[in-house]
Protein backbone atom coordinates (compact mmCIF):
# COMPACT_ATOMS: atom_id res chain seq x y z
CA UNK A 1 0.00 0.00 0.00
CA UNK A 2 1.14 3.55 -0.67
CA UNK A 3 -0.11 6.98 0.29
CA UNK A 4 0.99 8.49 -3.01
CA UNK A 5 -1.97 9.98 -4.92
CA UNK A 6 -3.11 8.14 -8.03
CA UNK A 7 -2.61 10.44 -11.03
CA UNK A 8 -5.75 11.43 -12.88
CA UNK A 9 -6.13 12.74 -16.42
CA UNK A 10 -9.10 13.24 -18.69
CA UNK A 11 -10.52 14.70 -21.87
CA UNK A 12 -12.46 17.97 -21.66
CA UNK A 13 -15.11 18.66 -24.25
CA UNK A 14 -18.81 19.13 -24.89
CA UNK A 15 -20.06 16.66 -25.97
CA UNK A 16 -17.38 14.17 -24.98
CA UNK A 17 -19.11 10.80 -24.52
CA UNK A 18 -18.06 9.73 -28.03
CA UNK A 19 -14.34 10.23 -27.34
CA UNK A 20 -12.10 7.21 -27.77
CA UNK A 21 -9.40 8.75 -25.57
CA UNK A 22 -10.53 7.04 -22.32
CA UNK A 23 -10.34 3.65 -24.08
CA UNK A 24 -6.90 4.45 -25.47
CA UNK A 25 -5.35 5.73 -22.25
CA UNK A 26 -7.03 3.01 -20.22
CA UNK A 27 -5.48 0.41 -22.50
CA UNK A 28 -2.00 1.91 -22.11
CA UNK A 29 -2.34 2.19 -18.32
CA UNK A 30 -3.32 -1.47 -18.07
CA UNK A 31 -0.68 -2.62 -20.56
CA UNK A 32 2.14 -0.95 -18.63
CA UNK A 33 0.76 -1.74 -15.17
CA UNK A 34 0.57 1.93 -14.19
CA UNK A 35 -1.55 3.46 -11.48
CA UNK A 36 -3.84 6.12 -12.92
CA UNK A 37 -7.24 6.85 -14.41
CA UNK A 38 -8.39 8.72 -17.54
CA UNK A 39 -11.97 10.00 -17.61
CA UNK A 40 -14.29 11.94 -19.94
CA UNK A 41 -15.27 15.37 -18.62
CA UNK A 42 -18.25 17.13 -20.19
CA UNK A 43 -17.59 20.79 -19.44
CA UNK A 44 -19.70 23.72 -20.63
CA UNK A 45 -17.85 26.71 -22.08
CA UNK A 46 -18.86 29.02 -19.22
CA UNK A 47 -17.49 26.56 -16.65
CA UNK A 48 -14.13 25.92 -18.30
CA UNK A 49 -12.06 28.36 -16.21
CA UNK A 50 -13.43 27.18 -12.86
CA UNK A 51 -13.04 23.53 -13.78
CA UNK A 52 -9.39 23.99 -14.81
CA UNK A 53 -8.60 25.74 -11.51
CA UNK A 54 -10.15 22.91 -9.51
CA UNK A 55 -8.65 19.96 -11.41
CA UNK A 56 -5.11 20.05 -9.89
CA UNK A 57 -6.61 20.08 -6.39
CA UNK A 58 -8.60 16.97 -7.34
CA UNK A 59 -5.47 15.04 -8.29
CA UNK A 60 -5.43 15.71 -12.03
CA UNK A 61 -2.00 15.92 -13.63
CA UNK A 62 -3.27 16.94 -17.05
CA UNK A 63 -5.94 16.67 -19.70
CA UNK A 64 -6.71 16.53 -23.37
CA UNK A 65 -8.92 19.26 -24.77
CA UNK A 66 -11.34 18.72 -27.62
CA UNK A 67 -14.17 20.57 -29.37
CA UNK A 68 -15.32 23.24 -28.59
CA UNK A 69 -12.61 24.30 -26.12
CA UNK A 70 -9.31 24.06 -28.06
CA UNK A 71 -9.12 27.81 -28.69
CA UNK A 72 -10.96 29.07 -25.62
CA UNK A 73 -8.59 27.21 -23.30
CA UNK A 74 -5.78 29.56 -24.41
CA UNK A 75 -7.29 32.14 -22.06
CA UNK A 76 -6.67 29.87 -19.06
CA UNK A 77 -3.11 28.58 -19.51
CA UNK A 78 -0.02 30.12 -17.90
CA UNK A 79 2.50 28.82 -20.44
CA UNK A 80 2.07 27.78 -24.06
CA UNK A 81 4.40 25.92 -26.40
CA UNK A 82 5.57 27.46 -29.67
CA UNK A 83 3.66 24.93 -31.74
CA UNK A 84 0.40 25.62 -29.89
CA UNK A 85 0.94 29.34 -30.43
CA UNK A 86 1.53 28.78 -34.14
CA UNK A 87 -1.57 26.60 -34.50
CA UNK A 88 -3.67 28.87 -32.30
CA UNK A 89 -5.18 26.02 -30.30
CA UNK A 90 -4.39 23.68 -27.40
CA UNK A 91 -5.24 19.99 -27.17
CA UNK A 92 -2.98 18.92 -24.29
CA UNK A 93 -2.70 20.39 -20.79
CA UNK A 94 -0.10 19.67 -18.14
CA UNK A 95 -0.79 20.74 -14.54
CA UNK A 96 2.62 21.52 -13.08
CA UNK A 97 3.70 21.07 -9.47
CA UNK A 98 3.91 24.85 -8.98
CA UNK A 99 0.23 25.21 -9.85
CA UNK A 100 0.73 26.60 -13.36
CA UNK A 101 -0.86 25.16 -16.50
CA UNK A 102 1.11 24.37 -19.68
CA UNK A 103 -0.78 24.28 -22.95
CA UNK A 104 0.53 22.29 -25.92
CA UNK A 105 -0.79 21.09 -29.26
CA UNK A 106 0.18 17.59 -30.37
CA UNK A 107 -2.24 17.31 -33.31
CA UNK A 108 0.45 18.13 -35.89
CA UNK A 109 2.85 15.69 -34.26
CA UNK A 110 0.16 13.00 -34.34
CA UNK A 111 -0.60 13.70 -37.99
CA UNK A 112 3.03 13.43 -39.13
CA UNK A 113 3.75 10.33 -37.04
CA UNK A 114 0.66 8.63 -38.45
CA UNK A 115 1.72 9.56 -41.99
CA UNK A 116 5.22 8.19 -41.45
CA UNK A 117 3.95 4.99 -39.88
CA UNK A 118 1.29 4.37 -42.51
CA UNK A 119 3.44 5.43 -45.48
CA UNK A 120 7.06 4.68 -44.50
CA UNK A 121 8.42 5.79 -47.88
CA UNK A 122 6.70 9.18 -47.73
CA UNK A 123 9.10 11.99 -48.65
CA UNK A 124 7.94 15.44 -47.56
CA UNK A 125 10.20 17.18 -50.04
CA UNK A 126 9.07 15.21 -53.08
CA UNK A 127 6.43 17.71 -54.16
CA UNK A 128 3.35 19.77 -53.29
CA UNK A 129 0.68 18.76 -50.79
CA UNK A 130 -3.01 19.41 -51.33
CA UNK A 131 -4.87 20.18 -48.10
CA UNK A 132 -8.67 20.25 -48.16
CA UNK A 133 -10.23 22.35 -45.41
CA UNK A 134 -9.06 25.35 -43.40
CA UNK A 135 -10.36 24.75 -39.88
CA UNK A 136 -8.44 24.04 -36.68
CA UNK A 137 -7.30 20.61 -37.83
CA UNK A 138 -6.02 22.09 -41.08
CA UNK A 139 -3.89 24.58 -39.15
CA UNK A 140 -2.14 21.75 -37.33
CA UNK A 141 -1.68 19.80 -40.57
CA UNK A 142 -0.30 22.78 -42.49
CA UNK A 143 2.12 23.68 -39.70
CA UNK A 144 3.43 20.11 -39.49
CA UNK A 145 3.75 19.69 -43.27
CA UNK A 146 5.72 22.91 -43.59
CA UNK A 147 7.95 21.92 -40.69
CA UNK A 148 8.54 18.50 -42.30
CA UNK A 149 9.78 20.18 -45.48
CA UNK A 150 6.86 20.12 -47.94
CA UNK A 151 7.84 22.72 -50.58
CA UNK A 152 4.33 23.98 -51.33
CA UNK A 153 0.83 23.55 -49.93
CA UNK A 154 -2.19 23.98 -52.20
CA UNK A 155 -5.00 24.84 -49.80
CA UNK A 156 -8.68 24.69 -50.70
CA UNK A 157 -11.71 25.36 -48.52
CA UNK A 158 -15.40 25.77 -49.18
CA UNK A 159 -15.20 29.26 -47.65
CA UNK A 160 -12.24 30.91 -49.40
CA UNK A 161 -11.72 33.66 -46.78
CA UNK A 162 -10.80 31.06 -44.12
CA UNK A 163 -8.18 29.58 -46.41
CA UNK A 164 -6.80 33.06 -47.10
CA UNK A 165 -6.50 33.72 -43.37
CA UNK A 166 -4.52 30.52 -42.94
CA UNK A 167 -2.28 31.48 -45.87
CA UNK A 168 -1.67 34.90 -44.31
CA UNK A 169 -0.64 33.22 -41.06
CA UNK A 170 1.70 30.63 -42.61
CA UNK A 171 3.28 32.45 -45.52
CA UNK A 172 4.11 32.19 -49.19
CA UNK A 173 4.51 28.40 -49.33
CA UNK A 174 0.73 28.17 -48.90
CA UNK A 175 -1.35 28.93 -52.00
CA UNK A 176 -5.14 29.19 -51.94
CA UNK A 177 -7.18 27.40 -54.60
CA UNK A 178 -10.92 27.91 -55.12
CA UNK A 179 -12.99 24.95 -53.87
CA UNK A 180 -14.52 24.41 -57.31
CA UNK A 181 -11.00 23.94 -58.68
CA UNK A 182 -9.80 21.54 -55.96
CA UNK A 183 -10.11 18.47 -58.19
CA UNK A 184 -7.91 20.06 -60.84
CA UNK A 185 -4.86 20.35 -58.58
CA UNK A 186 -4.70 16.73 -57.41
CA UNK A 187 -2.50 15.65 -60.32
CA UNK A 188 0.23 17.99 -59.03
CA UNK A 189 0.15 16.56 -55.52
CA UNK A 190 2.51 14.07 -53.90
CA UNK A 191 0.44 14.24 -50.71
CA UNK A 192 -3.32 14.78 -50.32
CA UNK A 193 -4.98 15.44 -46.95
CA UNK A 194 -8.68 15.78 -46.16
CA UNK A 195 -9.02 17.78 -42.94
CA UNK A 196 -12.76 18.42 -43.35
CA UNK A 197 -15.58 16.39 -41.77
CA UNK A 198 -16.89 15.50 -45.24
CA UNK A 199 -17.12 11.72 -45.55
CA UNK A 200 -17.68 11.21 -41.83
CA UNK A 201 -20.63 9.12 -40.68
CA UNK A 202 -23.69 11.39 -40.68
CA UNK A 203 -21.98 14.01 -42.86
CA UNK A 204 -22.17 14.61 -46.63
CA UNK A 205 -19.58 12.91 -48.81
CA UNK A 206 -16.51 14.72 -50.09
CA UNK A 207 -17.59 15.79 -53.59
CA UNK A 208 -14.19 16.86 -54.92
CA UNK A 209 -13.50 15.02 -58.22
CA UNK A 210 -10.69 12.52 -57.68
CA UNK A 211 -9.83 11.73 -61.30
CA UNK A 212 -6.50 13.52 -60.98
CA UNK A 213 -5.10 11.20 -58.30
CA UNK A 214 -2.01 9.32 -59.47
CA UNK A 215 -0.61 5.97 -58.38
CA UNK A 216 1.93 6.41 -55.62
CA UNK A 217 0.42 9.62 -54.24
CA UNK A 218 0.05 9.48 -50.45
CA UNK A 219 -3.59 10.15 -49.51
CA UNK A 220 -4.76 10.50 -45.93
CA UNK A 221 -8.09 11.39 -44.35
CA UNK A 222 -8.43 12.77 -40.82
CA UNK A 223 -11.89 11.19 -40.65
CA UNK A 224 -11.73 7.78 -38.91
CA UNK A 225 -15.45 6.93 -38.68
CA UNK A 226 -15.70 5.16 -41.05
CA UNK A 227 -12.12 3.96 -41.05
CA UNK A 228 -12.11 3.61 -44.85
CA UNK A 229 -13.76 6.71 -46.23
CA UNK A 230 -14.90 7.02 -49.82
CA UNK A 231 -11.80 9.16 -50.48
CA UNK A 232 -9.49 6.40 -49.27
CA UNK A 233 -11.38 3.69 -51.15
CA UNK A 234 -11.14 5.55 -54.47
CA UNK A 235 -7.51 6.51 -53.85
CA UNK A 236 -6.62 2.88 -53.10
CA UNK A 237 -8.29 1.75 -56.31
CA UNK A 238 -6.11 4.24 -58.20
CA UNK A 239 -2.93 2.81 -56.69
CA UNK A 240 -2.36 5.54 -54.12
CA UNK A 241 -0.78 4.88 -50.72
CA UNK A 242 -3.60 5.46 -48.24
CA UNK A 243 -3.40 6.25 -44.52
CA UNK A 244 -6.55 6.30 -42.36
CA UNK A 245 -7.20 8.89 -39.67
CA UNK A 246 -7.25 6.67 -36.59
CA UNK A 247 -3.47 6.75 -36.23
CA UNK A 248 -3.47 10.53 -35.81
CA UNK A 249 -5.73 10.17 -32.78
CA UNK A 250 -3.43 7.51 -31.35
CA UNK A 251 -0.13 9.29 -31.99
CA UNK A 252 -1.28 12.70 -30.73
CA UNK A 253 -2.01 11.06 -27.38
CA UNK A 254 1.54 9.76 -26.88
CA UNK A 255 3.23 12.97 -25.59
CA UNK A 256 0.43 13.66 -23.11
CA UNK A 257 0.42 10.13 -21.70
CA UNK A 258 4.19 10.27 -21.24
CA UNK A 259 3.99 13.59 -19.38
CA UNK A 260 1.14 12.53 -17.14
CA UNK A 261 2.03 8.93 -16.33
CA UNK A 262 5.81 8.81 -16.89
CA UNK A 263 5.91 6.14 -19.59
CA UNK A 264 6.08 6.63 -23.36
CA UNK A 265 3.56 4.26 -24.97
CA UNK A 266 3.85 2.65 -28.37
CA UNK A 267 1.28 2.90 -31.15
CA UNK A 268 1.08 -0.59 -32.62
CA UNK A 269 -1.52 -2.94 -34.09
CA UNK A 270 -2.63 -4.03 -30.63
CA UNK A 271 -3.30 -0.39 -29.70
CA UNK A 272 -5.38 0.10 -32.83
CA UNK A 273 -7.39 -3.04 -32.19
CA UNK A 274 -8.02 -2.08 -28.57
CA UNK A 275 -9.49 1.28 -29.62
CA UNK A 276 -11.49 -0.15 -32.52
CA UNK A 277 -12.96 -2.85 -30.30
Amino acid sequence: MTNSPIPLAGVIGSPVAHSKSPILHGYWLKKHGLAGHFVPLNVAANDLGEVLKAMPRMGFVGANVTIPHKERVLEHVDHITDRATLIGAVNTLVFRADGSILGDNTDGYGFIENLRQGAPDWDAGSGPAVVLGAGGAARAVVASLLDAGVPEILLSNRTRVRAEQLRDDFGARVKVIDWVQAGNILEKAKTVVNTTSLGMQGKPELRVPLDGLSAGTVVTDLVYAPLQTQLLKIASDKGCVTVDGLGMLLHQAVPGFERWFGRRPEVDDATRQAVLA
